[in-house]
């Protein structure tokens, strides 16, 4: 996949079809997207190109939000290679760039700067300064551009459109197996494992511990069913998010508990796969009932476990 920061130099690929978007999370409703973009590509002996924008739009219209991302940069690169676009376009969003009235985005940068022949988009795309240009108004800039614009429907019922907006929510409030169904696999945090306190290892279950991504979007503190990816492995695990309100407030850290098996991870850049939301985070009254109450956890992880995982 060739990547272009900034509108590329000629000469321009063949019959490039083009969509347009930021793809955070690369939920179904992207893949669908992103699929009917490269299928038409091929059928037409064209490009499927994508252009995207860096920093996400949000961050530079409105800046004191505090937007939260659902995959890394380097996550949604390596998609669009896995999903066959040929040619991704990153273009600087600044406020000059949004300041482009439809007329001029699609005259210079998809007519002139890109040479689009096709492009899809979803029903509710809009564009241009104030958020001016819809699929409408894209339609009749086309035609006089000499491309053509196809429509897409969303994915999801009406109260249940798939979206990264949506999924943001469902995370944010701990309803993973939602988020799973739109994102087509469980919602990912990543890190490199760092020493802790050893307070689980003090109870019998030891962690493997990250420190939480300030740019991501985190699931509320309790305890959660996982599988834990190191390298090309794969562990069943049961992990907790929170600041371990029993022995005095902490560092909110995510901890990840293998079940089979024990490794040394410190140092260790891991991904850990987030299944089912069992519980909040409590205050125990002591260490035993907090370690009763984790044991138990482990049993439920294991039994939703079992039906996720391949039987070896």
């Amino acid at each position: 996949m060739k990547v272009s920061r900034g509108l590329p130099n000629p000469p321009l690929p063949p019959h490039p079809v083009l969509t347009i978007g930021n793809f955070d999370g690369q939920h179904l409703g992207h893949r669908h997207l992103l699929s009917t973009v490269v299928n038409w590509a091929r059928e037409c002996h064209g490009t499927p190109m994508v252009l995207t924008f860096d920093p996400h739009p949000v961050q530079v219209l409105n800046p004191k939000f505090n937007f939260k991302f659902l995959t890394t940069q380097n996550e949604k690169l390596q998609w669009f290679e896995t999903v066959g676009v040929e040619h991704l376009v990153i273009l600087e969003f600044t406020k000059a760039f949004a300041a482009l009235s439809p007329k001029e985005f699609v005259q210079s940068i998809l007519r002139d700067g890109l040479g689009v022949r096709d492009i899809f988009v979803g029903e509710h795309f809009v564009f241009g300064k104030g958020r001016a240009g819809n699929v409408s108004i894209l339609t009749e800039l086309g035609n006089r551009a000499n491309f053509q614009v196809h429509l897409l429907k969303p994915l999801g019922s009406a109260d249940k459109i798939v979206s990264s907006t949506r999924i943001r929510t469902l995370i944010q409030q701990g309803h993973m197996d939602e988020a799973r169904e739109c994102l087509g696999r469980p919602y990912a945090l990543e890190g490199t494992v760092i020493e802790g306190e050893q307070r689980g290892e003090g109870l019998g279950y030891r962690t493997a511990n990250l420190r939480l991504p300030i740019d991501r979007v985190i699931p509320p503190d309790g305890i959660y069913v996982t599988t834990m990816q190191w390298k090309d492995k794969v562990f069943p695990s049961v992990s907790y998010i929170g600041t371990r309100p029993t022995f005095g407030q902490g560092e909110r850290l995510l901890e990840v508990h293998l079940l089979d098996e024990e490794c040394q991870l410190y140092g260790e850049h891991i991904h850990v796969h987030f299944l089912k939301y069992v519980r909040g985070d409590e205050v125990f009254d002591s260490s035993e009932a907090l370690a009763a109450r984790i044991a138990l956890d482990v049993e439920i992880a294991k039994e939703v476990l079992a039906n996720e995982l391949p039987r070896s």
